[in-house]
Formats: structure tokens, sequence, C-alpha cells
């Protein structure tokens, strides 16, 4: 795969510094995944392709002005630092459960020297106390399935925003199971966007849901709570 011509496709231009950064990005990810558990795909090619490429798929879709992104759930750190290091106005929030991964964020910002982005151990439904309808656009990348996602995302995208849920073949499923959680928090169905990785790698689902209301203050519940009994 040739990924400068496979991000070309989506209206980005690599310039050597950001070549670089992402091979930076993938040599720290395979030097910490060796002693932490970061990802089961370790091929460069594959990284480039499942983790690099697919995080950018959904670049075209985000506003062209400066905005404020939360990436809930965010893992190794996709598709958040990808889009961090492509697009230099986007003010990135990353949090996550787990604080080893958050440890190795950290660092990883600081080795990219990325400006843009910081990095919390939080969890969704209580950064949603600190946060709620702050941000302009909410990202969740292979975190939960979309009923319970939506719980966990859609307090913290301001009215006007848009939560983007990435997932696999299988999203449109999700989203008819998601209706009503999505509906009761104040969302709507903007669009379904396919995405195909090449090389037969896979095909993605992107869903964005627009926000056409405040989501009401008894949400989110404790995630205890929203896993035993999803909307």
């Amino acid at each position: 795969m040739n990924f400068a011509e496979e991000t070309s496709k989506l209206n980005i231009t690599l310039t050597s510094e950001k070549e670089r950064k992402f091979d930076c990005y993938y040599q720290n990810l395979i030097k910490v995944n060796s002693y932490m558990n970061l990802t089961t795909i370790t091929e460069k090619e594959e990284v480039y392709a499942k983790h690099f490429l697919d995080s950018l798929s959904i670049y075209p879709l985000l506003p062209c002005s400066q905005i404020k992104l939360c990436d809930v759930g965010s893992g190794a750190g996709f598709p958040s630092v990808p889009l961090a290091i492509i697009k230099d106005n986007l003010e990135v929030t990353i949090i996550d459960a787990l604080n080893k991964r958050i440890r190795f964020l950290n660092d990883l910002i600081q080795t990219l020297d990325l400006k843009n982005v910081i990095a919390f151990h939080q969890r969704a439904e209580d950064y949603a106390k600190e946060k709620r309808e702050y941000f302009d656009v909410v990202t969740a990348r292979a975190v939960a399935k979309l009923n319970i996602l939506s719980e966990l995302c859609l307090p913290l995208v301001k009215v006007g925003g848009y939560f983007i849920a990435m997932k696999g073949p299988d999203g449109v499923e999700e989203l008819q199971e998601s209706e009503k959680a999505i509906g009761k928090l104040g969302g709507k169905l903007d669009k379904i966007v396919d995405f195909e990785l090449p090389e037969g790698l896979g095909k993605r689902k992107i869903i964005i849901i627009r926000k056409i209301g405040k989501s009401p203050e008894s949400y989110p519940r404790l995630f205890s709570k929203i896993k035993e009994k999803p909307l």
C-alpha cells in the first residue's frame, strides 16, 4: 500500500515532516506493544492501513474551521492522533479509562511534539460532568456497541455538533438497535459513509449523528448501569 497515495484520495497532502511523525508513531507503537497490549496488529503495512488510514477516513467529514474534538476510549490513539498529525487546527482531547494507555499517549504526544493534543485518564461518564455539551465533534472507534457508545458520547457533544462512530460492516445493525437511545440523548442520524481499506483489508461504516437537542441531565448513567441496561 502506498500511504501517500491513499491519503491523497482523502484530500490529504503528506509533507515529509508528517511522514516522519507517522513513522515515529509506528516505531513507538511497536516498541511499547512488546510489553504492553496496545494492538494485535503489528505488521507495518497493516498498521498503516488498519490504524492510520482508517483513522484518517473521517478527515474529509470534519469541518474545515478550528474545532474541539474529543476521542472517547482512544486506546493507542485512534483516530485522534493521526487526525492531529494531519490537521493542525484541530484541538484534540483524548480520554481513556486505562491509565497505562494514557501514559503511552502522553509520551507519544511529547515525542511527536503535538501541541494540539491533551490526554486524560478519565471515564467518559465522569468526564461528561466536567465537559458536558462542550465539543464540536466526539469520536469513538472500536470501543463498544453503538447503543452504549451513544450514552457515553452524545452528552459530550454540543448542540449542533456531531458524534462520529467508526464501525465495521455490522454498523447499520447496531444503528437500528440504537435509534431509541440516539433520539433520547438529543441526536439524529445525519448520514452513513462507506469506506473501504485498500487491498481488501476491510470495509467500514462511518455513522455520523448530529446533536439537535440537549441530552437529559440524567445521562450518562454509571457505566455498570449503561452496560446492564442500554437505552
